[in-house]
């Protein structure tokens, strides 16, 4: 079975299904961070205009200073809902509870006094009015009672709910029941289940509620719970607009304030997995499964307008602040008031949250998850993810980090503008994180992928190549096409003159001895000018200049290290001669030109060489050196590129084995600056007899040759076209010749 193959994309895949399995799951941490992000947008949203249809009658640090400390009796809240019922309020809400009756004293003393006067029948009828008069007024329950039952605005009194079973244990029965009974007007006026499984919908279940005493209970028409639900970090995000007792489902103090302002009544749908909606009237408002609504907070504390009670009391509040308005009455004074941590704020009043959820109820300007957010969320996980995976392997590591930075900002700023127009939440994190993971496992990827790639390259390199070489390599891999390119280079042939039967003469050991130091010496020379030495094939050498580094100007760097291999040997042969060993004599072939370069080979074995025309006429050029008796030819092509520090002197135009054009050779005879005045005198005297032997003037050639041999004895090349001028003579090449020899071997 084929293993799969890791590369950008792979992973990129394996990461996107490895967040989205947490994304449908979860991961608490993240979690976290993304009910962090929602703080940080509604911060960078700002605040946003109310309807101007809230106000807040506040318990502040003013009203505890003018009417006394905190808790009044009720007989100033009944006043407090006289007058704003007078100043024209249509709705007044208390976030607070009336929960356990007045001691009265005074009613008990005003009772007692008529108890005894009664013992002596002397109550005066005029005493008697007057008496019960005033047991009427300092029963302060009575007095909020009837305030809330006269009162022209509707009154939603405030409770909550105990969601501990066990701090029910000092009720009894008819206890539960009487609260259950005194919070009756807060349970839903409608509710629709879509399926008999809905009736087990998963809801929010408490114990039982803590409700507002009977008497003042009963003097209203309304109610709703104040509970609030914190997330794991402790921020109040969601309310829970369903609550659930005993099979009986409720609604919160503000869902009932907004119900009574518009005098709509409230519904709720269910179906098997939970909340589909709450309406007030035909109003939708968006909840979560379990009936929790995203509130969608206006601002800071004290956005909404705050009316100090005392003024209000003392009727020195504005009352255009008041008529036709839903009245939040609550306490924020520092200290005794019901801190909650917000978006905004960590120390925030919660009378304060009720305000913004009415408030965004009235503007009908919600906060949600839309149905399609978790389509979104993951296509955004996907899309992030695989751009990542198909842009960073093409690119360098700066676009990389400008891509990942792009889609990165480019998201938040798309979540935000989502977030601040339409008051959608989408998830931030995950999508985020997607992004993150697939830059970071590509970057590991792509640096464990080119440090394997470097560390073969150098491996492969670091015999053959110059170290400057091996170092571009490994810094600009691409140069090294695995494939093969065409390339213009200069290869370099090179063997051992009569290797053959030195080898016979040497034993084994001296013989490996006495080819190695050959070949390390001739080898750190190519090295040394940046070739590459493609292969050792017994004692012949084969390299080239210009591939895989870029080298511009490898025909003359090919010939100078031709030329310091000949001195090198020069040098070696003096010292092999004080050894007693073999002495060697080096032949070399180069040409410049077109060929192709790269790791050829089969799938399980490569050799980084060189292919082609060019390849071939230097091999052949390397044969050709003991026809004229010389150890250094090269191309026409190669002698075109070289400048005058190069000595050269043209030998010879062949037609090689294999190739139909015929090829001008010239001996690389070593620096301009080496060439003394004999030399210079016989490679003139060749030079006249090389033109008229082209001519066919062989006696001419003849005598020019024999001039060339006068003065160098040794001269090979004269002696080989001195006797080819005699053959000729007597066996002319015949017509058509064009001066060009024919090779009869490679």
């Amino acid at each position: 079975m084929n293993k799969i193959k890791l590369n950008p994309v792979i992973i990129s895949l394996l990461v996107i299904i490895i967040v989205t399995i947490s994304y449908v799951h979860g991961i608490h941490f993240l979690d976290l961070m993304e009910l962090k992000t929602i703080d940080l947008r509604f911060e960078s949203r700002g605040t946003v205009a109310t309807s101007s249809n809230v106000v807040l009658a506040v318990v502040d640090e003013k009203s505890i200073k003018d009417e006394g400390i905190w808790i009044w009796p009720r007989s100033k809240m009944a006043d407090l809902v006289n007058k704003l019922s007078n100043a024209g309020a249509k709705v007044i809400a208390f976030d607070i509870g009336f929960l356990e009756a007045d001691e009265k004293i005074t009613v008990k003393t005003i009772e007692s006094i008529q108890n005894k006067i009664k013992t002596f029948n002397q109550l005066n009828p005029s005493l008697s009015a007057y008496l019960e008069d005033l047991k009427f007024q300092t029963d302060s329950d009575r007095l909020l009672a009837t305030a809330i039952h006269d009162s022209k605005a509707k009154v939603v009194l405030g409770y909550f709910f105990e969601t501990d079973n066990s701090t029910a244990g000092h009720l009894d029965g008819k206890e539960i029941e009487m609260h259950q009974s005194n919070v009756q007007n807060s349970e839903y006026n409608s509710i629709r289940y879509l399926s008999k499984s809905a009736q087990k919908a998963p809801l929010i279940e408490t114990a039982f509620p803590q409700s507002n005493i009977k008497e003042i209970s009963d003097a209203t028409n309304y109610s709703g719970y104040f509970n609030m639900f914190p997330d794991e970090d402790g921020v109040v995000r969601r309310l829970p607009a369903v609550l659930k007792c005993k099979e009986t489902l409720y609604a919160p103090l503000s869902l009932v304030a907004v119900g009574a302002f518009h005098e709509k009544p409230l519904s709720l749908k269910i179906y098997e997995n939970g909340v589909e909606e709450i309406v007030i009237g035909k109003l939708v408002i968006p909840t979560d499964e379990i009936g929790r609504i995203l509130i969608n907070y206006r601002g800071p504390s004290k956005t909404f307008q705050h009316i100090s009670v005392t003024d209000i009391l003392k009727g020195k509040a504005d009352l255009n602040l008041i008529k036709d308005k839903i009245v939040l009455v609550g306490v924020t004074a520092v200290g005794i008031y019901d801190q909650r941590v917000t978006p905004f704020s960590s120390v925030f009043p919660g009378l304060e949250i009720h305000a913004n959820i009415v408030d965004s109820i009235l503007s009908k300007n919600f906060m949600c998850q839309p149905g399609w957010a978790t389509i979104f969320d993951i296509l955004a996980i996907i899309i992030a993810g695989l751009m990542l995976g198909l842009v960073m392997p093409r690119t360098s590591a700066l676009t990389s980090v400008g891509v990942l930075s792009l889609l990165f900002a480019g998201y938040i700023v798309l979540c935000q503008f989502l977030f601040s127009e339409k008051g959608w939440i989408l998830n931030i994190v995950y999508p985020l994180s997607a992004m993150l993971i697939v830059y970071v496992s590509i970057t590991l990827y792509k640096y464990f992928a080119e440090s394997k790639q470097k560390k073969f390259i150098r491996d492969a390199f670091s015999t053959y190549l110059a170290p400057s070489v091996v170092k571009q390599l490994i810094e600009f891999p691409e140069k090294l096409d695995l494939g093969g390119q065409e390339r213009e280079i200069t290869a370099f042939f090179s063997d051992i003159q009569g290797f053959t039967t030195i080898s016979e003469s040497l034993s084994p050991k001296e013989l490996v001895e006495l080819l190695n130091e050959f070949l390390s010496e001739m080898s750190d020379i190519i090295v040394e000018y940046e070739g590459t030495v493609d292969k050792y094939v017994g004692d012949a050498i084969v390299a080239f200049f210009g591939a895989p580094n870029n080298l511009p100007n490898h025909a003359e760097v090919a010939c100078m290290a031709c030329i310091k291999m000949q001195k090198k040997l020069v040098d070696l042969r003096t010292k092999w001669k004080q050894e007693n060993k073999a002495t060697l004599k080096m032949r070399a072939g180069i040409c410049s030109g077109p060929a192709v370069v790269g790791n050829m080979g089969s799938k399980t074995r490569k050799n980084y060489t060189m292919m082609g025309d060019t390849v071939n006429i230097a091999s052949r050029l390397e044969s050709v050196n003991k026809i004229y008796g010389i150890y250094s030819l090269i191309s026409d092509t190669t002698a075109t590129a070289l400048g005058s520090d190069i000595a050269i002197r043209e030998i010879d135009s062949v037609s090689v084995v294999g190739k139909n054009e015929p090829v001008t050779i010239y001996e690389l005879v070593g620096y301009s600056k080496d060439v003394d005045d004999r030399m210079r005198k016989t490679f003139d005297y060749y030079a006249k007899g090389l033109a008229a032997y082209r001519k066919t003037n062989w006696d001419q050639a003849i005598s020019h040759f024999i001039s060339a041999l006068d003065i160098t004895i040794s001269d090979g090349p004269s002696k080989t076209m001195l006797a080819r001028c005699n053959e000729y003579k007597t066996n002319p090449p015949g017509n058509g010749w064009n001066g060009t020899y024919t090779l009869k071997s490679k």
